[in-house]
């Protein structure tokens, strides 16, 4: 029987440290609490996933929010509206349980990217995630013929197993559109795939253009974006991208610094 001065497991640490982060919004002075219904605060949490979802450059650790448990906002000078939330997170795909996660999210008066600083309780093992990462990159890399396909899910919100692994890659790529083109008053979120194919390349890289569907809200808009994308197991992300309401252009991001848009490279003179 194990007494009293056992050693705390690993994962009640991290939950500790975690807790005790000067993230947590109790910590803000002088910040005003919102309630957990509130759109802004919802929208900043999904701002704070969509940040994650690109950072991870992973398509095995896609995050959903679950639940938004506490949310307040302090006005800082010169800057802008900056929000404390504390949430918990769905997986992406099943639903199941993906930790409890603290986040900050600012909105600048300026029009740039929201500056975010986030952080989850991971609920599944980093090793893991390397090995369905590296399943799904497998199973990409040993295609013979490009894949090409439409509507992902289709109208019954149904997705072919087949396809799982370019759906999830169109999710972490729109994650990064959607968290640079998020404002406080205007958020995302990925509706449909319309059209993907695959490029066969003869580095070690994935590379796809996709065509996707951005519900825009409150405007309740569907936004059409073009991006490709490039990826490796374990490697920075690489995003471009044009939307139809915007002047042609191309955006990339490399996911390079965390917590701010200070490692996004600015590429507009390219187009596909």
């Amino acid at each position: 029987m194990q007494g009293l001065s056992a050693a705390p497991s690993a994962a009640f640490l991290l939950l500790l440290l975690l807790l005790l982060s000067p993230l947590q919004p109790a910590a803000a002075a002088g910040s005003e609490e919102l309630s957990v219904d509130s759109s802004l605060a919802v929208e900043a949490a999904r701002v704070a996933l969509h940040y994650l979802n690109f950072q991870s450059s992973s398509a095995a650790a896609l995050r959903a929010l679950g639940q938004l448990r506490k949310a307040t906002v302090k006005s800082i000078p010169d800057s802008g509206h900056k929000y404390y939330l504390q949430l918990t997170a769905e997986d992406y795909q099943s639903g199941a349980d993906a930790g409890n996660c603290l986040a900050t999210v600012l909105y600048p008066k300026t029009a740039a990217a929201p500056a975010v600083t986030a952080k989850c309780t991971p609920t599944q093992d980093q090793k893991q995630i390397q090995e369905e990462d590296n399943r799904l990159y497998k199973a990409l890399r040993e295609q013979t013929k490009p894949i090409a396909a439409n509507n992902i899910p289709d109208s019954y919100g149904n997705i072919d197993p087949a396809l799982q692994p370019v759906w999830a890659l169109a999710v972490a790529g729109s994650s990064y559109i959607m968290w640079e083109k998020s404002r406080e008053n205007l958020g995302y979120f990925m509706a449909q795939v319309k059209s993907a194919k695959q490029w066969l390349r003869k580095d070690e890289f994935i590379e796809f253009d996709y065509t996707v569907l951005l519900h825009e809200i409150p405007t309740q808009e569907m936004i059409s974006c073009h991006m490709r994308l490039t990826w490796l197991p374990g490697r920075p992300l690489k995003v471009k991208y044009s939307c139809a309401s915007e002047k042609q252009g191309l955006d990339e991001g490399t996911g390079v610094e965390s917590g701010s848009a200070a490692g996004v490279l600015q590429d507009r003179a390219v187009n596909f």
